[in-house]
């Protein structure tokens, strides 16, 4: 696990290495390990490491004698890199050490941009090919957009620049860029930017399951592979195919895919929140553990000080003390979060709007303090398997019905009529000749259906391709890797995600498949539990004496409202006022989403490159 960077430019000089160390240094955080950033004319190559894998090994940018003009960085980690190895081995390549990132110019020599084909695994990854007749670069990031890349082309200098985040991407000179008009909206109606966009005008994300190939002075071309495993690619040590599995698979496919990403060299724990989803990880996980006699397994979980509404820790102690765990019970102090939240809109580099931000990182700074590099979480199982209440009621409403409106609705930080009632008129004109996001959601949705699709499959399809990786894997890459730990993820790997595509329709209805495959291995008490996000309780935390509410209020203020021109800052006094007086959770969201694109509207501008500065 890494951060990467680098510059593509034909004909021109070698990159400032001071400008590169400024880069670097915005994403050191995340490898802190070792550096090493190289470069020649026209083009730079680095990555800040976590070394987790071989990690008296594996030097990065990527080297191999017999392969001269070829060199490669990785963030992430290659599960399949043993077989990988071996194959390659047999075609007569040899590597110095047993790092799974050592391998990728040896795979990139045999398919080139097709390299990616054949990784299993969490990664982005950039190859730089400098052999004359062939110099090119190429970006690929997993199936899942588990391990994102942001980039900027300059169109009119031809130069790509990418790295692992938004901030260090803007270290770069040549990058320019200005805020969306319409980021308020996505924000708002979506909670972040969804698709290959950001709230960065100038800055893309290469889309799940993507490869980019930039030739000298071109702007890059994207392309979606086939899933890994639909064809020559599946690893030897999977699961065998078959017919459609049953329900009772489920635990054995995601017990496969527990053990081998519970195997690291380095200490791995695991994060409980007290729902279904990290309890099967954490059951496996120790169930794996005392089957090979290692320590017994460690996990977190994050509340906050004091009595707070929807708790989860009583069901995160009945899951650890069920699976025999050393449990360890993260309290924030309240006091804290105002600081919380600066510093995880600066380290995302874009609105979200899920209060979930703030206790992400700081459960994952207290994983770090305690000595762990690896920690096993639950994120990816309601999308493939139906967990969500909104997914629950689209498929309960009748045919010709606006489902689809109901479900783009529920993704909102505020639901359309309360955006367009906050919405100076200027901007509401302006987000009804452009479309909202919302909008394109339900399009999708409804093309769809259609084409003959059923709900459950379109939604699971819309979940995973857009949103899982825009607002959960994105925020769960950047806030575990603030602190330096890598966060796997069991459900978002290749094998139990084409187990649930397969799954008949049914088994995807809310979690059936995983609730059985939980039966044995889970407390009652978190089986019979209604669901629960693990999240912030927001809606107390700005009510009357709570510790955001002078944050909120301040950046929530007429003055800077009235600057911005989108917000009508009367309504959203009113807004303000409303919960106030009677704190709900849907105003409490509507004002956190406000309060968040306000904040990093202002972050923002004191880490970018002005315009008119750049060379």
């Amino acid at each position: 696990m890494c951060r990467i960077l680098g510059s593509f430019a034909a004909g021109a000089d070698r990159p400032d290495p001071a400008e590169l160390a400024a880069v670097s240094a915005r994403q050191r955080h995340g490898g802190p390990d070792e550096h090493q950033v190289l470069s020649g004319p026209g083009w730079s190559l680095g990555c800040d490491r976590l070394a987790v894998t071989d990690p008296c090994g594996g030097r990065q940018p990527y080297r191999l004698p017999h392969l001269p003009g070829i060199l490669a960085v990785l963030n992430g980690e290659i599960y399949n890199h043993a077989e990988l190895r071996r194959r390659l081995a047999a075609r007569g390549h040899r590597f110095p050490d047993r790092c799974d990132g050592t391998l990728l110019p040896a795979l990139y020599a045999e398919y080139g941009p097709a390299f990616a084909e054949h990784l299993d695994g969490m990664f982005a990854v950039a190859v730089l090919d400098l052999r004359p007749g062939s110099v090119r670069l190429v970006l690929a990031v997993d199936d899942m957009g588990m391990k994102p890349v942001h980039f900027h082309h300059d169109g009119r200098d031809g130069s790509t620049r990418f790295a692992s985040e938004i901030p260090a991407l803007l270290a770069f000179e040549g990058v320019r860029i200005a805020p969306r008009e319409n980021a308020l909206d996505t924000v708002l109606a979506t909670r972040t930017s969804f698709a290959t966009h950001t709230a960065l005008d100038g800055i893309s994300v290469l889309p799940p399951g993507a490869t980019a190939v930039v030739r000298p002075g071109c702007a890059p071309v994207v392309r979606r592979r086939a899933p890994h495993g639909t064809a020559h690619t599946a690893p030897s040590d999977a699961p065998p195919a078959g017919p459609r599995p049953a329900f009772g698979d489920t635990q054995d496919v995601l017990r496969h895919e527990v053990r081998r990403l519970a195997t690291a060299d380095v200490p791995v724990c695991a994060v409980t929140s007290g729902g279904l989803d990290s309890g099967l990880v954490t059951a496996l996980a120790a169930e794996f553990g005392r089957e090979t006699d290692a320590p017994p397994l460690h996990t977190f979980h994050l509340a906050y000080r004091g009595k707070w509404p929807g708790s989860e820790a009583a069901y995160a102690r009945s899951v650890a003390r069920r699976a025999r765990t050393v449990h360890h019970e993260v309290t924030v102090d309240p006091d804290e979060i105002p600081s919380l939240l600066t510093r995880t809109v600066r380290h995302l580099g874009q609105p979200n709007a899920d209060p979930i931000a703030l206790s992400t990182y700081a459960l994952f700074r207290a994983v770090r303090e305690n000595g762990f590099t690896v920690a096993l979480a639950g994120d990816g199982a309601d999308e493939l398997f139906g967990g969500y209440d909104r997914m629950r009621a689209a498929l309960a409403a009748p045919a010709g019905s606006d489902w689809a409106g109901a479900y783009a609705d529920a993704l909102s930080a505020a639901p359309r009529m309360l955006r367009e009632h906050l919405y100076t008129s200027s901007y509401r004109a302006f987000i009804a000749d452009q479309g909202s996001a919302a909008d394109r959601i339900e399009q999708e949705l409804r093309s769809a259906e259609a084409t003959g699709t059923d709900r459950a499959t379109a939604m699971s399809a819309f979940e995973t391709r857009w949103r899982l990786p825009a607002y959960h894997l994105r925020r769960l890459d950047h806030l575990s890797m603030a602190w330096a730990v890598e966060a796997r993820l069991p459900f978002c790997q290749p094998a139990v995600a084409a187990h649930a595509r397969a799954l008949p329709p049914g088994a995807r209805h809310g979690k059936r498949a995983l609730y059985e495959a939980g039966a044995e291995l889970l407390p009652a008490s978190v089986l019979n539990r209604p669901k629960q996000p693990f999240t912030l309780p927001v809606a107390a935390m700005i009510a009357p004496g709570g510790p955001l509410l002078e944050t909120v209020r301040e950046l929530l203020s007429p003055a800077r409202l009235v600057l911005g021109g989108k917000i009508r800052a009367d309504r959203a006094q009113r807004l303000l006022a409303r919960h106030l007086e009677r704190p709900n959770d849907r105003d409490a969201l509507a004002l956190w989403g406000l309060a968040v694109h306000e904040l990093w509207s202002e972050v923002v501008q004191g880490m970018r490159i002005p315009v008119g500065c750049a060379a």
